[in-house]
């Protein structure tokens, strides 16, 4: 009996240890990217870019075999002005028309204490690539209460320099520095 009982414990444990990750599609419409930046020393006004299309991919028992890829389409940049949108997607700054997209993809996960993470990995704006760090807080792993599905979210800053990225008109007035605040959920499909 304890034979078995044995055989039955190191099995769960070998069952555990070797989990595969979890595939997780982004939920548009509970991802939130948050750009906020000082203008000209009044006010700290923000664009939210919408429509965010990802996959994530959460290992809890290997964290470094995570990774995180977005797109988010400027179509759906918002600065919650009709001629600030409209600004925003020009040549001064994103020049949507010819870069439809911004896009991050991450190149490391690793684990930064309980319930954190870092994620580094590419932004690219404007066809420019640049190296972020994202400083993550896992909020919630667990079966969506609704869908019946695994479900996972989590909260990410980052600073990004606008000039950057070829989108730092008016720097330094206009701060050239961006804090970039992200919330997401996404759920296994």
């Amino acid at each position: 009996m304890r034979k078995t009982l044995l055989a039955a414990a190191l099995f769960a444990l070998a069952g555990s240890a070797f989990a595969a990750p979890v595939t997780y599609k982004l939920d548009p419409t509970h991802t939130d990217v948050i750009a906020q930046w000082n203008h000209f020393g009044f006010s700290n006004p923000s664009a939210h870019f919408g429509e965010a299309d990802g996959v994530l991919v959460y290992d809890a028992d290997n964290v470094s075999a995570s990774s995180v890829q977005v797109t988010l389409p400027l179509s759906a940049l918002n600065g919650f002005s009709a001629k600030f949108d409209e600004h925003l997607r020009s040549a001064d700054f994103f020049d949507a028309a010819q870069f439809p997209a911004a896009s991050f993809k991450s190149t490391k996960v690793e684990a930064a204490g309980e319930g954190k993470l870092t994620v580094t990995g590419d932004l690219t704006i404007k066809g420019i690539t640049k190296p972020v760090v994202l400083d993550v807080t896992l909020n919630k792993v667990a079966e969506h209460p609704i869908r019946k599905v695994p479900a996972i979210g989590f909260d990410a800053t980052a600073t990004v320099k606008r000039s950057d990225f070829g989108v730092g008109a008016y720097a330094p007035v206009v701060s050239d520095e961006v804090k970039l605040t992200i919330t997401t959920e996404a759920t296994a499909e």
